[in-house]
């Protein structure tokens, strides 16, 4: 079994034992990833990279949805 991962999501702590990708994040809490955009640990981080990326102990997400309108 992994050790326990601690990680900021939005400003909100949690918490995994699973070895999880950023792509498994966004998909787990039902983001439309077309419409994001990802700060890991204060860099954006480019969408392509997300399914490889997996998240390691405190790091801090930010999640931004892109919303349209004048």
């Amino acid at each position: 079994m992994e050790p326990v991962k601690y990680f900021f999501l939005n400003g909100q702590l949690y918490c995994t034992t699973q070895k999880i990708t950023l792509l498994d994040l966004i998909k787990y809490f039902n983001y439309n990833d077309s419409l994001l955009v990802l700060e890991l640990n204060k860099l954006i981080c480019n969408k392509k990279k997300w399914s490889h990326t997996f998240i390691n102990n405190h790091d801090k997400i930010e999640l931004v949805t892109i919303v349209g309108g004048g």
